[in-house]
């Protein structure tokens, strides 16, 4: 089907809320899409930072057609095997506690919130300026950007706005603070590790839950499999999807041991969470992210990445391969990118380019990444 078909199609059955670039893509492989005409592209956004270990890694493409050629769907009334063992893992290489398996990273901060409110009844939450916790609305409740909550107040009430740099004004009524180690869709902001350390002492002191949200910069995505692992500030409560599926819809939401019985039965569920072929796609993507070796070489193929754009005269901020620059016009630097470079970048925002590579991408993909960045900006 041609490209103006297809656009026909969304003005005819889509609502209307993305502005999509004029690109159909049907095909990709390891950090390489192509396009309907045949055209190669070099992907620097992971379907923001969902394709973790490229597009359709082999291992992850046997472990789905294995089990969907097995069992799909049972739901949450009986046991299947990938779903326990996801959570297990999970579980196990971050805090030690237990899981709720969902769809997205929207509906695990949505978990997260009730078992904030379920641990302190009607307490209320603290969130970073800046911060994107998602579109439902819990989430959205929870990301304070003026331009994405004001169509759809009155919100959910009882959440506090704090200064990205603090200080968080906590008390007795706050049942969590709810932070992203680095914020994403605002930017790419690294939060200072004075700010991670006054937030544990603070929920430390008022018995509130420390709560982050890695949906986007977890799983492997900063070269550790926990951005929080960096600052060595370990939260209660964390969030994870996008990367963990590898291309297929999943995220969760993860206890530290005190916190894990704070949900009880009947108290939250999900109809396709933890389901056989997304927790098996997860679990094969565990199996090639959560490996020493593979994040000692994301962590170095972040500082190439980063030393080549400073080479530009860019300055990049991030971590790993989650770094953004900034450009007076993001937007339309991305469509040029797009368009006469082949390279899928993204602006998050007005004057912010963001690049969120496979993490298997190679070192030559890097290079050639960055020439054109350069052959753009002229």
């Amino acid at each position: 089907m041609a490209l103006a078909e297809l656009q026909a199609l969304e003005r005819d059955a889509v609502m209307a809320t993305y502005a999509r670039q004029p690109v159909e893509f049907v095909r990709g492989e390891g950090t390489m899409l192509w396009d309907a005409e045949g055209n190669e592209y070099l992907d620097f956004l992971a379907g923001i930072s969902v394709a973790q270990i490229g597009h359709c890694h082999p291992r992850l493409v046997a472990a789905v057609t294995e089990q969907a050629g097995r069992l799909m769907h049972v739901g949450n009334l009986f046991y299947t095997e990938p779903g326990m063992r996801l959570a297990k893992r999970l579980a196990d290489a971050s805090l030690g506690g237990k899981a709720f398996l969902c769809n997205s990273g929207a509906e695990a901060i949505e978990c997260a919130l009730k078992l904030a409110r379920r641990y302190r009844r009607g307490g209320e939450f603290v969130v970073l300026e800046g911060g994107f916790h998602g579109r439902t609305m819990g989430a959205l409740s929870a990301t304070p950007q003026e331009s994405k909550q004001a169509p759809f107040a009155p919100l959910v009430p009882g959440f506090r706005v704090a200064p990205r740099r603090g200080p968080l004004p906590l008390d007795e009524r706050v049942a969590a603070v709810i932070i992203e180690p680095i914020q994403g869709e605002s930017g790419i902001h690294p939060i200072d590790r004075g700010l991670l350390v006054a937030a544990r002492e603070a929920c430390d002191e008022h018995g509130a839950l420390l709560v982050f949200d890695e949906v986007q910069c977890g799983m492997g995505r900063t070269g550790r499999l926990w951005a929080w692992e960096e600052s060595g500030v370990r939260p209660d409560v964390m969030t994870v999807a996008k990367g963990l599926g590898g291309g297929l819809p999943v995220g969760a939401c993860v206890t530290s041991p005190e916190y894990a019985p704070v949900l009880q039965p009947g108290d939250h569920g999900s109809t396709f969470g933890g389901g056989p072929v997304v927790a098996a796609a997860a679990n094969a993507v565990l199996d090639v992210v959560d490996e020493e070796a593979f994040l000692a070489a994301v962590r170095a193929k972040g500082e190439r990445l980063a030393g080549e754009l400073t080479k530009l005269g860019l300055e990049p901020r991030g971590r790993g391969l989650m770094l953004a620059f900034h450009a007076p016009d993001a937007p339309g630097l991305v469509r040029k990118l797009l368009l006469d470079h082949r390279l899928v970048a993204n602006a998050s925002g007005p004057d912010t380019v963001r690049l969120l590579p496979p993490l298997t991408v190679s070192e030559r993909e890097l290079d050639e990444a960055v020439a054109r960045i350069a052959a753009a900006l002229g």
